[in-house]
């Protein structure tokens, strides 16, 4: 019997949902370029439902129960004696969430001596000391692929509604305005623009696809440059570095994996090499960007604009700098959750406990760490090393809302 503690976000404030929105997904088979969905033998969940949060458990539960093993969920992560933390002692398998990530620090390694098997339900596995991983001969997996297409699309949204200022046009409405002159002193249309991607991948990759029909000129840069016939095909400007294409675009978006080689890559010099008024989304890791120069940049005007739906750490402490600065459009880490995304990278966690189980091999394009090294997807996206540091400021958030919530009840 295997002990499988799962960390997931918490449950709708206003209790799990009885019914949705829309009934069913649109059937997929395949994702760009013909990597398959995940392929679990079974499932127990019907497509579209909320499963990324405690009680719908990824639909594990019923698998799980059948084969003897104990599966533990909680949201409990961050502060001093969580959850997590008590249960991971004599935990083998850990399944966590970029979204409400359980970081997995080389001290909490140190402290589950059974650990073997850590899953990202999504994409992104840098929560986890992929060093400490590789010291320790953890497998390390991740659900490539599986909500690509979900990031992508917020992308192209974050950056409509950024250029054309909706956001604030939006609380004009709620406000009762029509106030038609302040909408539009900072809207702008989009075709023309020059728009960059640092990184090209599937998500990347997504984007500058989906930007194309917009009559934009489109930059990139990676580690791995594009097929000549992909460039061809979408009319691309490649760029051997990030500073080169910040200095020619109007639009940023960042969709590299963090790892130390992109830590901190959009500091206050970065920032400073872009086009003045130019937007900067971020989709891709919070600690890639340095938070106070973001502000900053805001509020100087060397940014006009910045979205982003990753912060670090997460969840994000209440008096973090991109909370309240000035011309933002930030969400919590929603993008790569749609329900959508979680009918897909539910199916693989299920996929990749399955193969473990069976003594199968994982697929290839899941691991991120394994027999001691960077595999896979690992071995194409990451360096080894360490990105989890300064993580113990997440429990930050929780004494805040604490402390909020017992100044609110008092006041009552």
């Amino acid at each position: 019997m295997a002990k499988i503690v799962c960390v997931l976000y918490e449950d709708p404030v206003t209790g799990y949902p009885k019914s949705y929105a829309r009934k069913g997904l649109p059937y997929l088979d395949r994702y760009p370029g013909g990597q398959t969905l995940p392929t679990p033998g079974a499932i127990d969940f019907a497509p579209g439902e909320l499963l990324g949060s405690v009680s719908g458990a990824l639909g594990l539960k019923k698998y799980l129960k059948r084969l003897g093993h104990k599966l533990v969920v909680t949201s409990d992560k961050d502060r001093p004696n969580s959850v997590f933390d008590k249960e991971l002692l004599d935990a083998e398998i850990v399944i966590s969430q970029p979204f409400w990530p359980a970081y997995l620090t080389a001290t909490r390694i140190a402290k589950a001596p059974k650990l073997k098997l850590a899953i990202t339900a999504g994409i992104g596995s840098d929560h986890v000391d992929l060093q400490a991983a590789i010291e320790r001969r953890i497998t390390v997996a991740e659900v490539t692929y599986c909500n690509s297409i979900s990031v992508s699309e917020h992308v192209v949204m974050m950056i409509l509604s950024l250029v054309r200022n909706y956001i604030p046009s939006w609380q004009w409405v709620v406000k009762g305005g029509w106030n038609i002159a302040d909408c539009v002193a900072r809207s702008y249309d989009v075709e023309g623009m020059h728009v960059g991607t640092v990184a090209a991948g599937r998500i990347g990759l997504a984007v500058l696809r989906r930007l194309k029909p917009f009559d934009v000129h489109l930059h990139y840069t990676d580690r791995h440059r594009l097929p000549e016939s992909v460039e061809q095909e979408l009319n691309l400007t490649f760029h051997p570095d990030a500073e080169s294409l910040v200095r020619v675009c109007d639009v940023v978006t960042i969709n590299c994996p963090l790892h130390p080689e992109t830590e901190n890559l959009f500091d206050a010099r970065m920032i400073s090499k872009m086009k003045r008024g130019a937007y900067l989304v971020n989709t891709a890791r919070g600690k890639i960007c340095d938070p106070k120069a973001v502000a900053r940049a805001l509020e100087k005007g060397q940014l006009a604009g910045y979205a982003g739906d990753v912060w670090f750490p997460q969840p994000a402490p209440r008096n973090h700098p991109w909370r309240s600065m000035p011309h933002h459009g930030m969400t919590p880490h929603i993008s790569g959750s749609s329900l959508s995304a979680q009918a897909r990278y539910a199916a693989g966690t299920r996929e990749i406990l399955e193969c473990w189980f069976a003594g199968k091999p994982i697929r290839n394009e899941y691991l991120i760490v394994d027999g001691g090294k960077l595999a896979g997807a690992g071995a194409h996206s990451y360096s080894a090393g360490n990105t989890t540091g300064g993580s113990e400021e997440a429990a930050r958030f929780k004494a805040a809302a604490r402390g909020g919530s017992k100044g609110k009840r008092k006041k009552k």
